[in-house]
């Protein structure tokens, strides 16, 4: 296995900060049928701290992804992470009238947590005065890519193959989009063209500077066609700056939903490692605080002899 690679000392930092996690906070939902829950971690010291709202896959909750979450809060960044209503944790069935709606509400979800940030941030005592609230920024895996996609620009062509509503939010500045599902039509299995009418998207207004992360062995289910399937919104959106392209990643790129997860396809800590420096290099650079261990680490994959991912930007 090749070794992993690590960027220069300089770029990111040796040690990371303490941080703190509350969970849950709860914000109030009433016509969600269960209030929103989340999962807000920070460092425990800085100011000026950037907001990064985190989706997850279909099945997972706000307790999932600390390989991710714990990295990006120990370096400078304020992760919120909403319970969506597939979690496994919540219990609900195809058999909920909310079930079909899901993907809709998943949107409004973290629309709410951006509406509502001055409460969300208020659970860590001290942290609403250290926040940068021009610095939002969103990211997601799986099911949790469609759904921050769509507040940065994606859009889900209807019956009438016509675009349906923007819901491009102007609060968020950057994004990343983990193994993001790719266009419908005849891309699409017949089970999943039967039973997820939101995979048809149009990502022409998708204008948002953001990183697309694909696994290169990632063969879906869901799709006639082969990984590159996932790579859809890097060549069709205009806001998609790069793309990160991990060799031998499955749809869990190397297990980065749980510490030693059980399900996880592909395990690799070396693509976890890759995968969270990658992310939070690009958001500090799109968002304007440090472009310096983003071009270093391109920079490092470009040299490196036997390399674990390629990055490509437009």
């Amino acid at each position: 296995m090749p070794a992993p690679l690590t960027l220069a000392p300089s770029a990111v930092p040796a040690l990371t900060t303490p941080i703190i996690s509350v969970k849950p906070v709860v914000l109030p939902a009433p016509e969600r049928g269960a209030d929103l829950q989340l999962r807000v971690s920070a460092p425990a010291s800085g100011t000026d701290l950037p907001v990064l709202v985190f989706a997850h896959g279909f099945g997972q909750s706000m307790s999932s992804y600390d390989p991710l979450v714990d990295f990006w809060a120990g370096n400078g960044f304020v992760v919120i992470q909403p319970t969506f209503l597939d979690s496994q944790t919540l219990g609900i069935t195809p058999a909920d009238p909310r079930y079909p709606d899901i993907w809709r509400i998943r949107v409004r979800d973290v629309g709410r947590v951006l509406d509502e940030l001055d409460h969300v941030v208020a659970a860590v005592p001290g942290l609403d005065a250290r926040i940068d609230r021009d610095r939002i920024a969103v990211a997601g895996h799986s099911w949790g890519a469609q759904t921050v996609g769509m507040l940065l620009g994606a859009r889900v062509l209807g019956a009438d193959g016509q675009p349906g509503p923007d819901l491009t939010d102007a609060r968020v500045k950057a994004g990343v989009l983990l193994a993001n599902t790719g266009l419908g039509g005849d891309n699409l299995s017949a089970f999943a063209a039967e039973n997820f009418s939101f995979m048809s998207p149009d990502f022409d207004g998708l204008a948002t500077p953001t990183l697309v992360v694909a696994g290169d062995h990632d063969q879906s289910l869901l799709t006639t066609r082969g990984p590159d399937w996932f790579t859809d919104v890097y060549a069709h959106a205009p806001g998609a700056q790069s793309l990160l392209t991990v060799f031998g990643a499955e749809h869990s790129l190397g297990g980065i939903h749980g510490y030693n997860a059980k399900d996880t396809t592909d395990e690799s800590p070396e693509r976890v490692a890759l995968i969270r420096q990658t992310a939070w290099a690009y958001l500090r650079s799109a968002l304007g605080i440090d472009g310096t261990a983003w071009k270093q680490l391109k920079s490092d994959l470009e040299q490196a002899p036997d390399p674990i991912a390629r990055i490509d930007t437009e």
